[in-house]
């Protein structure tokens, strides 16, 4: 936790759409994993990391997301000093609009694009197909599109790079 817990929960963060539901996702992944540490062979942070991705993908804690107001991804006294005003409002869209997608959709985006892992290694932790990893990614970015695009006009929006709207409605003026 000391050289990689950062990391760790910045994705359950993002996995959960809030910073308090992402550390206590993070907390529940650390007792699974001390549950079962003797039965844990090479690297902890692998059978941590699986635990948290099944946990979200899972809907861990479903109903208390759906009660939940979101707050920004990082709270102010974590924010980095150079982070910019805009880029928080960039985040807290984001955030609010991975919040909008089904478990599965959310976790798959935040392995693909937040981890960067392939298509082969996000369904390798999942325990899925490659299938089921591209379909949920494709409709977690049709479905972020959409929401993109009836997100009010704002700094926020305009910089949510990579989920707007479609390039086609862009070009027609629509």
């Amino acid at each position: 936790m000391a050289e990689r817990g950062d990391s760790l929960l910045r994705a359950a963060v993002m996995l959960m759409a809030s910073h308090a539901a992402g550390e206590d996702l993070l907390q529940e992944a650390l007792v699974r994993l001390l549950q079962h540490w003797s039965s844990i062979e090479g690297n902890p942070e692998g059978y941590l990391r699986r635990t948290i991705y099944h946990l979200a993908a899972d809907g861990w804690r479903r109903d208390r997301l759906r009660r939940l107001r979101l707050p920004l991804l990082f709270a102010a006294d974590r924010a980095a000093a150079s982070d910019t005003m805009a880029e928080v409002d960039t985040r807290d869209a984001l955030l609010r609009l991975l919040a909008k997608l089904p478990a599965l959709q959310r976790t798959v985006l935040v392995l693909r694009y937040f981890e960067q892992l392939s298509e082969a290694e996000s369904a390798r932790l999942l325990g899925c197909s490659v299938g089921t990893v591209k379909s949920a990614a494709s409709r977690g970015l049709a479905r972020l599109r959409e929401l993109a695009a009836e997100w009010p006009e704002s700094s926020a929006h305009s910089q949510c790079a990579g989920i707007g709207p479609p390039a086609h409605r862009v070009r027609g003026g629509h």
